[in-house]
């Protein structure tokens, strides 16, 4: 990997963190449309990544940066306090995020063909 790129993915990773915590505050305040709003901003750090630097690295490093946010943002504190409740919009949240960072991550990219437009073998 070139520098660049592993600039862009340390970037992406931030990326990813503040997009986490922004989601974990919005999901839990307006219930269903901060949900899909939440998992709207995870697929378009996502998928972003992964258009911008052209490689599956793109769509992982950001999900990365999410997963880490959110499993540091659901662990309790010694004084009890949570950020993420026992409900149906917390783990729509936290499942919902997984599942699409592992679309993202594994959705095929096609190279564009670098031929005339003409068809092959003539």
């Amino acid at each position: 990997m070139r520098a660049g790129r592993v600039v862009a993915c340390i970037g992406l990773f931030v990326l990813g963190a503040v997009v986490g915590v922004a989601g974990a505050l919005v999901q839990g305040g307006f219930f269903p449309a901060g949900l899909l709003l939440a998992l709207l901003g995870a697929a378009g750090a996502f998928y972003g990544g992964a258009r911008a630097i052209g490689t599956r690295a793109g769509a992982v490093a950001p999900a990365a940066g999410w997963l880490v946010a959110v499993l540091l943002l659901t662990a309790t504190r010694p004084e009890g306090d949570f950020l993420f409740g026992a409900g149906l919009g917390s783990y729509g949240f936290l499942l919902g995020g997984m599942a699409v960072a592992v679309m993202c991550a594994t959705l095929g990219h096609r190279p564009q063909p670098t031929g005339s437009a003409a068809r092959l073998g003539k």
